[in-house]
């Protein structure tokens, strides 16, 4: 073995290492903090955990994984680009979400409205901060708390930011719990958290309404906000499955091996976008910090709204159960539920907090695909 042949030996095994920069360092070790808390803390493992393994993947040298030929290049074109993988998840979160609390008590879907109200404004801050129009749409549907949804519409408008934006939205649907209770006490006093509502007892929601309503929702909503048609008809089409009783395999197939399949290779391809040289920009600081004040907003919204119907119903609301607003199912419910009964242990706001969350999924997709409306309008659609 010649000089020569020794050189250009040791330059391919060092090649790598000479190509391998701080950006790289920072996001594989990025990477590694998703995983563990994935893994550790349990914070939404199912999507963190292959997120983290596909940024890790990402970022070591010359690997090529998205490059023109590279396995997560085609998963991200045939999935993401296409926009099939976020419509197959809305199909499994359809199979998987029961409207009876909302078709029990249908005055609660006004607090779902009032969830989305953080996208509003974090779309006017993102303007202000200089962000594209259609760079700000997307970083304002982190408000709705909805990754499926993020995903979707950053895919269309923004692809080049949807790594900052699907890890934003699943960091903070994870935060939910430190975020929102700090907010909910600042905007209620002691005598309206500790307020008692009744389970409801009243009559029990017919099949064929539970039936009726997918239908009816995905009708009226698309003619509405047809631009929002692929999000809001596969939500529908997976809870009508469900609730029609007759294709339970259809039913299970899209609660668990669809769904499964889907997260798991979105999670690779979301984790894949996350390159050192373009995630670490300003731009993502901002992001993050914008989804902060959606959630924080989407809460506030909620809250007041649920205090200005009690000034006008006669049977009143628990305001808490308003912070339940946003799409973030069960958890934004659950922590409703946790901070009622921790002010009064005869509290069970649980159901009425349900009722609102599974409102704030219709309309987060709702809000959504209004959004995509005014783009079509803007002719940036």
């Amino acid at each position: 073995m010649n000089a020569e042949t020794v050189l250009l030996l040791f330059q391919g095994i060092f090649q790598g290492l000479l190509s391998f920069s701080w950006q790289n360092a920072v996001m594989i070790a990025t990477g590694l903090l998703l995983i563990y808390l994935g893994v550790r803390h349990q914070v939404e493992p199912l999507l963190l955990v292959p997120i983290g393994f596909g940024c890790i993947l990402v970022n070591l040298p010359l690997t090529g994984i998205m490059g023109e030929e590279g396995l997560l290049r085609y998963f991200y074109e045939a999935g993401v680009v296409t926009e099939i993988f976020p419509c197959l998840i809305f199909i499994g979160i359809g199979a998987m979400t029961d409207f009876t609390p909302l078709l029990q008590n249908p005055r609660v879907f006004l607090l779902g409205g009032a969830g989305q109200f953080g996208i509003f404004l974090t779309l006017l801050l993102a303007l202000a901060l200089g962000f594209e129009k259609v760079e700000a749409v997307c970083v304002g549907i982190i408000g709705a708390c909805d990754g499926p949804t993020s995903i979707y519409v950053t895919s269309q408008f923004a692809p080049h930011l949807l790594g900052p934006v699907s890890v934003a939205a699943y960091s903070y649907m994870a935060l939910v719990p430190v975020i929102q209770p700090p907010v909910m006490r600042l905007l209620t006093t002691k005598r309206e958290r500790t307020m008692v509502m009744k389970y409801y007892t009243g009559k029990p929601v017919s099949r064929t309404a539970k039936i009726l309503f997918p239908l009816v929702v995905a009708v009226v909503t698309i003619i509405i906000a047809p631009m929002g048609a692929p999000l809001m008809g596969t939500l529908m089409l997976g809870n009508f499955l469900k609730e029609c009783g007759v294709v339970e395999r259809l039913s299970r197939t899209a609660q668990n091996e669809i769904a499964n399949i889907v997260t798991l290779l979105l999670g690779l391809t979301i984790g894949a976008t996350m390159n050192g040289e373009v995630f670490l920009t300003t731009k993502t600081l901002f992001i993050f910090l914008l989804g902060a004040v959606a959630i924080a907003g989407d809460t506030a919204a909620g809250v007041l709204m649920a205090k200005l119907m009690n000034l006008f119903a006669r049977e009143k609301i628990n305001p808490l159960i308003g912070a339940a607003g946003i799409s973030a199912f069960p958890m934004s419910a659950r922590v409703v539920h946790k901070v009622g009964s921790e002010e009064n242990p005869q509290n069970y706001l649980l159901m009425h907090a349900i009722g609102v969350n599974t409102g704030g999924q219709v309309g987060s997709v709702l809000a959504a695909s209004i959004m995509l409306a005014v783009l079509k309008a803007m002719g940036l659609a």
